[in-house]
């Protein structure tokens, strides 16, 4: 079976309407509404193309204003808000049907020495002594008549093999804290821009289900409404997105129907090179 890899490479693609507007497709992972990580992914992507002085991609804050519809093309506009000596700023809105549905601010920062210092990396099991998502997913699928998708597909643009075992059938309750070793389902080009926007991607995904461990819940067994409200990412360190990645991710709230996560991405060799922090709507129906 293909990798959807190469769709996702595609719909990154985005096509020009005029120098600040793009129109991008969307990749059904079998979400009921366009994944969140798309439209950051997307939105990263227009940014990027607006950036000519060579500066890169370190930090973004995002908000989900309104679902995306899966049938219907995003809309990207792109503003120029500060080309600086060492920093610029954009700001994109995306829309569908005259509706925003999701704003970005993204910083760019010329290359530059300064002080260094890093997390350490969790001592946990190596990817390749570990199971995928779609393996352990696969005997629920057949009997419960479920297509797998998405993160839980064999196709799907990503591998994800988690440290802890997650039956989402047969939730336990567990600390509030995620490991899960992930990278693309087959190779990229060599193109820094490529692995941000990948990366990016991905990072939308195991954040807030972390928030349902203490509570011994699934979407699977439990009916509730599981939405990305906002979605921050700083890029630290140069990344391979086609090489294996361990996803740190804790989540230390939860109130108001709605949970906060923070998440570090480490390189196999025990590189930080990216962080995240999300807060999500959780409600019980």
């Amino acid at each position: 079976m293909d990798s959807q890899l190469l769709e996702l490479l595609d719909i990154l693609s985005l096509r020009n309407i005029d120098v600040y507007t793009f129109v991008g497709k969307n990749l059904f992972i079998g979400s009921p509404n366009v994944y969140g990580g798309q439209v950051l992914a997307q939105a990263i992507s227009a940014a990027n193309t607006t950036i000519l002085d060579g500066k890169i991609l370190h930090s973004i804050h995002s908000y989900f204003i309104n679902p995306g519809d899966n049938d219907r093309d995003i809309i990207y506009k792109v503003e120029i808000v500060k080309d600086g000596k060492s920093f610029n700023t954009r700001r994109v809105v995306a829309s569908q049907n005259g509706r925003d549905i999701f704003i970005l601010s993204a910083s760019y920062q010329k290359t530059e020495d300064g002080i260094e210092h890093q997390s350490t990396m969790p001592n946990v099991a190596r990817p390749e002594s570990l199971t995928s998502f779609s393996e352990l997913f696969a005997e629920f699928a057949a009997k419960f008549k479920i297509e797998p998708r998405g993160i839980f597909a064999p196709n799907g643009p990503f591998i994800f093999h988690p440290v802890e075992h997650y039956d989402p059938f047969h939730p336990r309750i567990r600390p509030a804290l995620n490991h899960t070793w992930f990278k693309t389902n087959g190779a990229l080009p060599v193109d820094d821009l490529v692995h941000q926007t990948t990366l990016a991607y991905a990072s939308d995904f195991n954040l807030l289900i972390t928030a349902l461990f203490p509570h011994g819940l699934s979407f699977f067994t439990t009916p509730m409404q599981i939405a990305s409200l906002d979605h921050a990412m700083w890029f630290h360190r140069p990344v391979r997105t086609d090489d294996w990645l361990l996803y740190v991710v804790e989540s230390s709230n939860a109130n108001n129907g709605r949970a906060f996560c923070t998440g570090k991405i480490f390189t196999k060799d025990g590189v930080l090179v990216a962080s995240t922090a999300q807060e999500g709507l959780i409600r019980k129906l």
